[in-house]
This record gives C-alpha cells, structure tokens and sequence, in this order.
C-alpha cells in the first residue's frame, strides 16, 4: 500500500498542481488531504475546483474551522480572503469535512494533533523557539491513538518519527506556504529555507510503515507575483524565500 499526503495548501493552486502530477508518477493507491486548505491570499476558489472532484480522503484543518465558525470581523486575513472569495457550495464542502479520519489500514488523519487542532505534534515551541519535539514529547501527545500511523500537518515542517512502540508519525510539510509568523503559544517563525512544495508517500510494503518526505519544484515566483498583486507581501517573501520577512523596525 503507498499513500501519497498533502496537507495545508492554503490555495496555493499551482504548488497543488505540481504536486498532484508528481504524485501521478510514483504508483500510489490513494492521496489524503489533512486540511489548511484554501486560506491565504492566493487562488482559494481555484483550489477548491481542482479539490472536490477529486473526493480524497480528506479532513479539515484549524483554517476550515476558522473560515466557517469565526465571525467575519475577527478572521484573519488569510481567512478572510478565502471567505470573501469562496462559493456557497465550496463552503458545504468544506462544512461537511470531519475532523479526523481513519483509513481502512489503520492510518489515523489528523491535522495538529488527534486532541487538538492547533497543538504542534513534531514540534515544540518555547522561549527559545521553535525545536524538533524529543520522542517523550511526541508519545504524550499521541496518548492512547492506537494506529500503526499517524498523520497530522498544521506546522508546516515535513517530518517523521517512529516511536518506541513501533507507531510512526508523519507530518509531510506544506505544499503551499513554506514559511510563516505565529504568536500562539508563543511568537515564533517557522522556516523550510526553501520555496519548494512538499509532500510525503507512505509505504507498508516491507511490512513496517516507512515515509519518503518530497520536495517538488513549482512556478514559486508566479505564486509570489500573485501574492503581492492580492496586498500580502509578507506571503510573497515567504513563497520565495522559504523564510518569514525581515521585521522592520
């Protein structure tokens, strides 16, 4: 069985369509999506289109959440262009996504963790910023998910980690955004260093579940172009740079 895993496009169509046409060269049984879909200031309606066709196993994210719960004045402005762009049956879609999701081999979706949709699961953020979760970190916030795998996004780094008990956890990275700010739990950037789009592929076929991270190659520039042509020049340096901008003093 191989697998292929997106996660948080955040409209990004063109990284979207890269990536789908190499995922079609490398043999895989199904593509899932693990939400952060649509927000941010590019081609959100587009992406949608290409989406729903396509019916992939496919959860919601913390954006879907905000995008559909929050009220308009308090969304942030990715949300908020996505709201704005949106059609009513692309927000039924969206509406109708659950979320978490378990494939028939046991492979659990999520988008943060399995409790909590904006809680970082490969990553631990501090005073001193952002580090790679140790395996102890890791377990906790796996807790009782009983899955040979499990899936989860939101932070935007690809990584994988096998716990000891022989569960692996695997976050595919972002295909449409490579870097950004946050404040919560604490201010801090997340960088890749590199405007490429990123997926993973699951295989099970030697018996044990292992993860290839991906990078593909995409007309980032144009993606950039967009970006500043919608009033989002910090998503521009981003798509670019794989690294938040300078903060002007």
């Amino acid at each position: 069985m191989r697998i292929a895993v997106i996660s948080d496009i955040h409209g990004n169509l063109g990284a979207l369509s890269a990536v789908l046409a190499d995922i079609g060269t490398r043999d895989c049984d199904s593509v899932v999506n693990l939400g952060d879909i649509l927000s941010g200031p590019l081609q959100p309606s587009e992406t949608a289109d290409l989406l729903m066709p396509l019916a992939l196993p496919t959860i919601r994210g913390n954006h879907e959440r905000q995008l559909l719960e929050m009220p308009l004045a308090t969304m942030s402005a990715s949300d908020a262009y996505a709201h704005a762009h949106l059609r009513q049956d692309q927000r039924q879609w969206l509406a109708q996504l659950p979320a978490s999701l378990v494939l028939n081999d046991g492979v659990l979706l999520c988008h943060g963790t399995p409790a909590n949709d904006l809680e970082y699961f490969l990553e631990h953020v501090d005073a001193d910023g952002v580090r790679p979760a140790t395996h102890d970190e890791a377990r906790e916030k796996a807790s009782d998910a009983a899955y040979p795998v499990i899936l989860c996004g939101h932070t935007h780094v690809p990584r994988a980690m096998h716990l000891a008990d022989g569960r692996l956890i695997v976050n595919p990275g972002s295909v449409g955004l490579p870097a950004y700010h946050a404040e919560h739990p604490l201010p801090h950037n997340i960088e890749n260093n590199s405007p490429k789009a990123r997926y993973a592929v699951l295989d099970d076929a030697g018996g044990r579940w292992n993860a290839e991270l991906i990078a593909v190659d995409y007309d980032h520039e144009a993606a950039a172009r967009l970006a500043m042509k919608h009033g989002s020049p910090e998503w521009a340096y981003a798509l670019r740079t794989g690294r938040v901008a300078p903060q002007e003093n």
